[in-house]
């Protein structure tokens, strides 16, 4: 049972207070004074705390001060007299959590307990969550709870003890950067340099500059040399992401450097040696990418040492709570309003999403709803229409007011708007990986963006 405290020097409101809340089905702590109340607020179990502003040997704040010095998560509620309201208020900014008018009705009495303890429910969820936050995240930078994240995570301790290559794959904003980081950070090399390289965000010919350098004069532009990261992560780890989409010739030339371990910059003469461990990465099925032709065999298995699956968010959906609370630590910092927390329809509505842009988008979505805060818990209305699916239903019905053609425009514009900007915010604004998602060129991605108004920040 609930234990309510209740500090008031007037007897006859007491009494009231004390039979409103024992009829309620609660247990409550009656008290006159501030010495009585600090006593027990120091010795039991209290879930709501009310005080009248003026006590015979002190005031509410002397009682809101000792909550705070023992739970800060114990809702205190003010009872203050007419003309008192601005010391109310300066409470509430001490941190209380409400004010009452006298005279105190029952009504008013069980909905303000309905809300704190609703407040404090949440404030236990949430302390709940870090908690676990903190025990579960044994990588670094990586949330999850799922029994089969905790499975890939051993696999991950384990390969940074090993010596072998790596090849990542899963689905866009699943974590695979993350997941290499931490191979790195969990093996031997992990005071040499981690480089990833994008191998999207190059055509061949950069590419290859890119991986194995050059020497001066090797080409038009070439005013001096330059190493590549195969140099610059000696002794390290070469993360090559998005590897199935590298250039077929170039996938040749990257297998003769894993053969042999060593290379030549281009324009130059002498080989280099090098010891670097590769993990690679790929948001496609590595063996169907192999079967299209899109990706060596040889290389493949040169690669595919160890392979390391990342789930959807979907197939682990256990995660979200600990995701959204990550998300709103990291993010509180900068917001204009501390977030508090996010209420329980919220949280139902996060759930049922499936999260095409996986984790990437979490925090995207966690990361713009505290943007535009304007109060400390994050509410259903708060969310993204997408998230919230009756209003795609309120928006069809309205479809059929309008004639076809007008109603298949804004149809096709609304799809246009909320596809790409899905795909911009899953790619991190890289408009070679929206073009290779969306099947169509980059040129016609800009096109897109600017028909359609479409925000685009890198």
């Amino acid at each position: 049972m609930d234990n309510i405290l209740i500090a008031e020097d007037n007897a006859i409101i007491l009494e009231h207070c004390t039979e409103h809340i024992a009829e309620m089905g609660y247990q409550c702590v009656p008290v006159s004074n501030r010495a009585q109340a600090v006593e027990h607020i120091h010795n039991d179990s209290l879930e709501v705390v009310f005080t009248d502003l003026f006590l015979p040997d002190g005031d509410g704040f002397d009682v809101l001060h000792a909550v705070n010095e023992q739970d800060a998560d114990i809702p205190v509620i003010i009872f203050t007299g007419m003309g008192k309201i601005d010391l109310a208020v300066k409470a509430m900014k001490a941190g209380a959590f409400d004010f009452l008018q006298k005279p105190i009705t029952r009504e008013m009495l069980e909905i303000s307990i309905e809300k704190a303890l609703k407040h404090r429910a949440l404030r236990k969820e949430i302390s709940s969550l870090q908690s676990r936050v903190e025990s579960q995240t044994k990588l670094n930078n990586v949330v999850y709870e799922s029994s089969i994240m905790r499975q890939i995570a051993k696999n991950v301790l384990k390969l940074g003890q090993s010596r072998t290559n790596v090849l990542i794959f899963g689905e866009s904003g699943t974590g695979k950067e993350l997941i290499a980081r931490n191979i790195h950070a969990f093996s031997a090399r992990k005071d040499k340099p981690f480089i990833p390289v994008d191998c999207v965000g190059f055509p061949a010919t950069l590419l290859e500059s890119e991986l194995f350098g050059f020497e001066k004069g090797a080409f038009t532009g070439a005013y001096q040399a330059k190493p590549g990261v195969f140099e610059l992560a000696d002794g390290g780890t070469l993360f090559l992401d998005e590897i199935t989409e590298m250039d077929y010739h170039m996938q040749a030339k990257l297998l003769r450097v894993l053969q042999e371990r060593r290379f030549r910059r281009i324009g130059g003469k002498t080989f280099i040696d090098v010891d670097i461990r590769v993990i690679s990465a790929t948001n496609r099925d590595p063996e169907d990418a192999v079967k299209t032709n899109k990706f060596r065999e040889d290389l493949y298995y040169r690669l595919n040492v160890v392979p390391v699956y990342l789930p959807p968010l979907r197939d682990r959906m256990e995660d979200i709570p600990l995701l959204v609370h990550h998300f709103i630590a990291k993010y509180n910092p900068f917001a204009a309003v501390e977030i508090k927390g996010i209420s329980g329809p919220a949280m139902d509505a996060l759930r049922r999403y499936t999260w095409p842009g996986n984790v990437r988008e979490v925090e995207n979505v966690i990361q713009r709803v505290i943007s535009m805060a304007d109060s400390d818990y994050i509410e259903y209305e708060h969310l993204p229409s997408a998230l919230r699916p009756e209003k795609t239903d309120n928006a069809a019905e309205a479809f059929l007011e309008m004639r076809y053609h007008d109603a298949k425009k804004q149809c096709l514009t609304r799809f246009s708007k909320e596809y790409f900007d899905r795909l911009l915010v899953i790619h991190q604004g890289n408009i070679s990986k929206v073009a290779q998602s969306a099947g169509i060129s980059r040129k016609s991605i800009y096109r897109i963006l600017e028909e359609y108004d479409i925000e685009h920040k890198m």
